[in-house]
């Protein structure tokens, strides 16, 4: 079983990372590829951090009901005891239904240790899932398409 990992394309470690940066956190460097992967599934979070840049959270996340998620996420717990509560969670619309959080598990993993109970989230819409999504899921079918297949 692939477990979910986020990390930078190269990254010969497979460790879970988000971005470490000495300001905000970096939502806007582009100097790696950031990639989270949940199974056979994976999503492209630098093209996610540019579209959602300067957005304004658009969601809610209830950190108890997400924590049982951690165990499948690999953590780095000095890292999470760090991270910057404020900087919104990034949340894709999946096909499958319902939404997956794709950046911000080590923020997760902090608000659920201190006893937060909800973090704020930009939601992808369903169009910008589909432009971050590097693989997994099927392409929409289009209605020709499904006319001329009968």
């Amino acid at each position: 079983m692939t477990h979910p990992h986020h990390t930078a394309t190269g990254d010969p470690t497979g460790r879970a990372a988000e971005p470490r940066s000495n300001g905000p956190e970096s939502r806007a460097d582009t100097s790696r590829l950031e990639i989270f992967q949940m199974l056979g599934w994976s999503w492209n979070i630098t093209a996610a951090k540019k579209l959602t840049q300067g957005r304004a959270p658009d969601g809610v996340i209830m950190t108890e009901w997400w924590a049982g998620m951690l165990n499948l996420i690999g953590i780095d717990a000095e890292y999470a005891a760090q991270v910057d509560l404020s900087e919104p969670l990034i949340a894709a619309t999946v096909p499958t239904g319902g939404i997956l959080i794709i950046d911000g598990w080590h923020r997760l993993c902090k608000a659920v240790t201190i006893g937060l109970p909800e973090l704020y989230a930009v939601v992808l819409t369903a169009e910008e899932e589909r432009v971050c999504r590097i693989c997994g899921g099927e392409e929409p079918v289009a209605e020709e398409d499904m006319a001329g297949s009968a």
